[in-house]
């Protein structure tokens, strides 16, 4: 009799095992989706060195960092320090202090059959949007500073929109930015936002 009750404590066990397993599999979290591998060319690296080099000095806060993650730890300070208004203004000055006056002018207008073209620019993914997953950044740091550049270098108007799905954005030449804009009203990731949870950022929008 003891050599039946043997044989089946192995299968018992296998069957307690395979339950498990199941109930693992149905139970367990979705994969996050991998991150996108950027491959930064010598002049990549030097435009974002250049950039990064311009918002450490436009706002006084200097990082040890290199390349992209220089960029993103500048930005991170100045997104944990300063006012919404101040952040704006030290991008702005950034963006003026990389893009000479004697480039801006080299800027011409175009126009076809005598009216002015509407063009887009589409960025399958942002990579700082990506980099932070942080909606308050995404709109202090990035939008409203350059649709503000753009309109008094330029002289062009420009209305961004990010896409906070698929993290894509749209860059739409000659449309001034709606005053019912929604990506202002867009709510903050704060399950999953990287600069909230890895660097105490305040995502107020």
């Amino acid at each position: 009799m003891a050599r039946p009750q043997e044989a089946a404590a192995p299968a018992k066990k296998t069957e307690t095992a395979a339950m498990m397993t199941t109930v693992q599999t149905e139970t367990a979290a979705p994969l996050p989706a991998p991150a996108t591998v950027y491959r930064d060319s010598w002049f990549d690296k030097l435009a974002i060195g250049y950039l990064s080099r311009n918002l450490q000095e436009a706002s006084g806060l200097k990082n040890e960092k290199d390349g992209y993650e220089s960029l993103i730890d500048a930005a991170l300070a100045i997104s944990r320090i300063f006012s919404l208004d101040k952040q704006s203004e030290i991008v702005t000055q950034a963006l003026e202090r990389a893009l000479p006056s004697y480039i801006l002018t080299m800027v011409m207008e175009s126009e076809v059959e005598g009216r002015k073209e509407k063009n887009v620019v589409y960025i399958p993914k942002c990579r700082f949007l990506e980099s932070t997953n942080c909606v308050g950044m995404c709109t202090n740091l990035c939008k409203i500073p350059c649709q503000k550049f753009i309109q008094d270098s330029l002289g062009m108007k420009v209305y961004m929109s990010p896409n906070f799905e698929d993290m894509s954005c749209e860059m739409i030449f000659g449309q001034q930015p709606p005053e019912d804009d929604p990506a202002l009203k867009q709510p903050c990731f704060r399950t999953k936002c990287f600069a909230k949870q890895n660097h105490g950022v305040n995502c107020s929008i």
